[in-house]
């Protein structure tokens, strides 16, 4: 096993947890794991109704460092108001629906997410391979929100978790006046925290997103649990704002 770690970041997110296409479009706090798989999915050019397929990644496991939880931000979306019921939004069934479609889309502003991904050998070399150069390009959660560089921050990495505690820079500042040596980060894994404080304070959470279908007519997915926990990091990871970018790219480009 080996992983590869992902930085998602951006103007907005939005992870889709519960609506299907309603009025109401709603994200969840975190990058889902049927966002993530599909993001695999599509940068390795595997379509929608290839739903066999979704099995090479039944071994993959995600952990998500939280950097910034970002500020949900809801959005008053309009199509077809004001135009005459040939120019207003189509049907299924082939004609307009003749109004306004109203919808309420949510978003995460300014989010951070650091994301480990471990995986067999070679899976781990084929996706990193498909996200440096997609079939499909990658977004955060909706083809409106693009990802911001760098992305793929590192592959063939023997245990990116230890490099999420250890390693991998904070997108955020040091509290000021702090004389702790270590600050408090949240983490979401799929496998309960091994040891220590962690395990012991970890919390469970359910969430209904493991993909078994993404067809447009008959998208499906399963439920599992995520242990959350908070976890000390070394603050020498966090820094100024102004120099975060440079502390990516090394990271990204040092050879290990």
């Amino acid at each position: 096993m080996s992983g590869l770690l992902l930085r998602l970041a951006g103007p907005l997110q939005s992870w889709g947890e519960r609506s299907a296409f309603t009025a109401v479009r709603d994200t969840a706090a975190f990058p889902t794991r049927s966002a993530l798989i599909g993001m695999f999915a599509a940068s390795e050019g595997i379509g929608r109704e290839e739903t066999a397929r979704l099995k090479r990644y039944e071994k993959v496991r995600l952990t998500v460092r939280v950097d910034r939880p970002g500020v949900l931000l809801p959005d008053y979306h309009t199509v077809g108001g004001g135009f005459p019921k040939a120019r207003t939004a189509a049907t299924s069934g082939g004609g307009n629906k003749g109004a306004a479609v109203i919808t309420r889309r949510h978003y995460l502003a300014d989010a951070v997410f650091i994301v480990a991904v471990t995986a067999p050998d070679d899976l781990t070399e084929q996706l990193a391979q498909a996200l440096r150069r997609p079939h499909w390009a990658p977004y955060l959660g909706r083809r409106s929100c693009p990802p911001d560089e760098p992305f793929l921050l590192r592959s063939h990495v023997t245990d990116p978790e230890t490099e999420l505690l250890t390693r991998v820079p904070l997108s955020r500042t040091a509290p000021h006046g702090g004389t702790e040596d270590m600050i408090p980060v949240e983490f979401l894994r799929e496998e309960p925290p091994s040891g220590g404080s962690a395990a012991r304070s970890a919390d469970v959470v359910e969430v209904n997103d493991v993909p078994v279908s993404f067809a447009q007519q008959g998208r499906a997915h399963v439920g599992r649990s995520l242990y959350r926990t908070i976890e000390p990091v070394d603050r020498n990871l966090a820094g100024p704002q102004h120099g975060l970018l440079d502390r990516l790219i090394a990271y990204a480009e040092e050879r290990v």
